[in-house]
């Protein structure tokens, strides 16, 4: 019998063996080099492609099994997908194609095409194995682009090359730069030869995916591509923006006062070195200028702060067209965000002013791998003396964080003049971060888990998106027991960041976009459409759809209290750049806000709790020079904030029609603002001399 069972055994293997004629297993590192997830790839003798990929981090990620059939020409008839997603929701994906006919499958997604020539279908939550397909369909076809279904074209250049090395073992691999999809470029690593696959994918100061063994040459891949992305970044930042050299009037601007919340009558600001020298009159002052940029009565609004981003070095242009010119950074890798300041500073970025915040957590298995990792107090006292160092005003202490170190770390950040912050670190409640000290807490589910966690709860799973889904539905609102928490915050000065806006992905259902983005979405690339429809959470029925619907409104009802209260609120977003503040902005006016008010505490909270009040969040002689001309009044009707007209910042003028149209969205504002430029005679110079000539930018 046991000979009879190892032969079993025996046929098995090779049976397997046969099956999985071809193999390739990748390996996924968070940026500090711990492992947190895998990819294998199975290419079956039949050519059929079964893929295997994870990914946990911070407590979450994508679970996701592929099979893929191509066809002679290596493009895709037949896709299957299962799995979960980040937080939870259903992948369930097909695409097939049958008798000249594509059709797909994405939840309640249904979509066909006829399909008379070849084009790659881009799955909504695909595996990067299907960065392998398109490369090899393009290495066969000789060609550097596919047409995508169910619309698009993907592109294709090589941007260097790198002999890598494993145990002796020597290798050409080729940088690509792909276009076409999403907001930005993607780069990604290939082999070379006849059948070239993916090798490697980089996201810096992340993650990087590599094939198991290779990991040794990551760094001088990093490298490689670091200088790729920079020469891209830098003509973006050349070519879209307009400096401002010599003194610029911005005309007939009616100003809104982000202090008195009122909008004065038509003024003229005069800006110099990114700087407002004086607001007088329109009209008022007759000052020879370089620039005149006629405002044509339009209000003119403080930049906006988006206080909980988490910024990369491609979302600046985003950020900056939806008139966010200040971003409070809640959690980067440390050397990224040193080097995105710097680039910035040198005008080598297109990005927002940027305040960071130093990341702190502890260790565990569902540690986030931003900033530092410590263990001890004497770890955490040195993190904190390294963000002191490098000028940091905050601190965000995150989940995994020791509770018995925690007041010991809020008062020495405190003693290093650092604001602390933060989620509550799992098995506390709210209460307990108050009392040790913190000085503002982030998003609307941290503050309500107060009331549903017990002491066995543990918040770094996604049980803490979860948990208020389910029951803040049934939380009274009118309680003493929250009342009484209301209370706590105001005694203890305590700031608040919901980013309402982020966790609308709790109530929202496959086949629908949240409510944040519906009106913007269609102006979005295509690919980028499908995933802002796709559902998030595990919602299987109506019965949960309404619970979880009503779980949400409550949370938002919330904040309209804490506001009420005289809690401070700050406008923050954690989702997508840019966009996601002017949901934000709406969601607090259903809270309760006035427009008006919603506007202020996007400019002059931000500026408060950013540490920077000195300087921005009002527009008034002193302060940076960050203006927004909006066409419409966003004061009565706050989704007016996306009718952006010009956007001034950092001694630059921007147009945010151009920058959208640069990466794939369709422009907001229907109307342009011209940008008349003086020189001054040579030698006239210090009499004012005459102006000549003028040159428009629209």
């Amino acid at each position: 019998m046991k000979i009879k069972t190892l032969s079993l055994l025996t046929m098995l293997a090779f049976a397997q063996q046969a099956l999985a004629a071809e193999q390739t297993k990748y390996t996924i590192l968070v940026d500090n080099g711990v492992k947190a997830g895998e990819q294998i790839v199975d290419i079956n003798d039949n050519g059929e492609t079964s893929v295997r990929f994870i990914f946990k981090d911070n407590g979450r990620g994508p679970e996701i099994n592929e099979t893929i059939k191509l066809n002679k020409d290596g493009f895709i008839t037949d896709y299957q997908a299962k799995g979960a997603t980040t937080f939870g929701s259903v992948v369930n994906e097909t695409f097939k194609v049958e008798g000249g006919t594509a059709r797909w499958s994405t939840g309640k997604e249904q979509g066909s095409a006829k399909y008379s020539q070849n084009a790659m279908y881009l799955p909504v939550d695909g595996t990067p194995q299907l960065a392998t397909i398109a490369i090899a369909a393009m290495a066969k076809s000789g060609k550097n682009s596919l047409p995508l279904l169910p619309s698009g074209t993907l592109q294709q250049q090589v941007a260097g090359e790198l002999i890598v090395e494993n145990a002796g073992e020597k290798q050409q691999v080729q940088l690509l730069v792909q276009t076409g999809v999403g907001f930005e470029p993607s780069f990604v690593w290939a082999t070379k030869g006849e059948k070239p696959r993916l090798f490697a994918s980089i996201a810096p100061g992340y993650l990087t995916l590599i094939e198991e063994g290779w990991q040794g040459n990551a760094d001088a891949m990093l490298a490689l591509q670091l200088k790729a992305e920079t020469q891209l970044l830098e003509k973006m930042a050349t070519e879209l923006p307009k400096e401002l050299h010599g003194l610029t009037v911005v005309r007939n601007a009616r100003i809104f006062d982000s202090v008195t919340l009122q909008v004065g009558a038509p003024s003229d600001i005069y800006l110099l070195r990114g700087k407002i020298t004086t607001i007088v009159p329109a009209g008022s002052l007759q000052s020879p200028v370089q620039h005149e940029i006629d405002a044509a009565n339009r209000i003119v609004v403080p930049g906006l702060f988006d206080m909980h981003g988490h910024i990369s070095r491609w979302e600046g242009p985003l950020h900056l067209a939806a008139g966010v010119t200040t971003l409070r950074d809640m959690g980067n890798d440390n050397a990224n965000m040193q080097l995105m300041i710097d680039e910035i500073a040198h005008d080598q970025l297109l990005a927002p002013t940027i305040v960071p915040t130093g990341f702190l957590e502890g260790e565990s298995p569902y540690s986030s791998r931003s900033g530092f990792v410590v263990k001890d107090l004497a770890g955490a006292k040195q993190a904190i003396d390294w963000y002191a160092a490098h000028g940091y005003p905050q601190l965000k202490i995150y989940n995994s964080f020791p509770k018995a170190i925690l007041k010991d770390t809020v008062a020495y950040a405190h003693s290093r003049g650092l604001r602390v912050s933060g989620h509550v670190p799992a098995f506390l409640k709210a209460e307990d971060v108050i009392a040790a000290g913190f000085d503002e807490i982030q998003h609307i589910n941290q503050l309500l888990l107060n009331f549903l966690v017990k002491p066995d709860t543990d918040t770094r799973t996604l049980e803490r998106f979860y948990l208020p889904a389910k029951q803040v539905a049934d939380l009274d609102l009118q309680s003493k027991k929250v009342q009484d928490f209301i209370k706590l915050l105001k005694d203890n000065n305590l700031s608040v960041d919901p980013t309402l806006a982020t966790f609308d992905f709790l109530k929202k259902v496959d086949g629908t976009v949240g409510e944040p983005w519906r009106a913007i979405v269609k102006n979005l690339p295509p690919d980028v459409q499908r995933g802002y429809s796709r559902a998030e959470l595990d919602i299987p029925d109506d019965a949960t759809a309404a619970r979880y619907a009503k779980s949400y409104a409550k949370m938002v009802e919330f904040v309209g209290m804490m506001y009420k209260a005289g809690i401070p609120v700050v406008a923050g977003t954690d989702e997508l750049a840019g966009f996601t503040l002017q949901g934000e902005l709406e969601l607090l006016v259903k809270a309760g806000l006035t427009p008006a008010q919603a506007l202020q505490v996007a400019t002059l909270n931000g500026a408060k709790f950013s540490k920077v009040a000195e300087s921005k969040g009002q527009i008034k002689p002193g302060f940076d020079a960050d203006l927004l001309l909006v066409d419409g009044d966003p004061t009565k009707n706050i989704a007016d904030i996306r009718q952006l007209a010009l956007v001034v910042t950092q001694g630059k003028a921007m147009v945010p029609s151009q920058i959208y149209q640069r990466i794939g969205v369709q422009p907001f504002a229907k109307t342009t603002v011209a940008i008349r430029d003086f020189a001054e005679p040579a030698g006239k110079a210090a009499s004012g001399g005459a102006r000549t000539g003028h040159r428009h930018m629209h």
